[in-house]
């Protein structure tokens, strides 16, 4: 994968001209564990991502995943499937909803993210 904060060509299949909405999926990790579910997904170019509230499992904690990171996306099943390990996703830093489209904020997420070569592709 290229670029983190980019959705993959062949994940992101087009309704249109329109996005799906795949607000309230069942998040899927890379080691098949149902971590919670997207409360909000931009569409912003080059800025990607997925919120998602991971509920009772840690804490009821958010995280902020870069939509790069999204393996694929089923309508049928309602479930975006992520190639991090929910292990990866509970060490991530907390998702802080007013210093979100700060590019600092993005720039940690982005570290972090890249050390694990499950969210990055590599």
């Amino acid at each position: 994968m290229a670029d983190l904060w980019v959705y993959r060509v062949d994940v992101l299949v087009m309704d249109g001209d329109d996005e799906p909405d795949i607000t309230s999926y069942e998040v899927v990790t890379s080691d098949d564990e149902k971590i919670g579910k997207v409360e909000d997904a931009t569409e912003e170019a080059g800025r990607a991502w997925i919120v998602v509230d991971t509920g009772f499992w840690i804490f009821g904690k958010k995280r902020m995943i870069p939509a790069g990171a999204i393996e694929s996306i089923d309508p049928e099943s309602r479930e975006v499937r992520v190639s991090l390990t929910k292990d990866e996703i509970k060490k991530a830093p907390d998702y802080d909803e007013v210093r979100r489209h700060e590019a600092f904020y993005q720039g940690e997420l982005e570290d972090y993210y890249r050390q694990h070569k499950s969210a990055t592709g590599s």
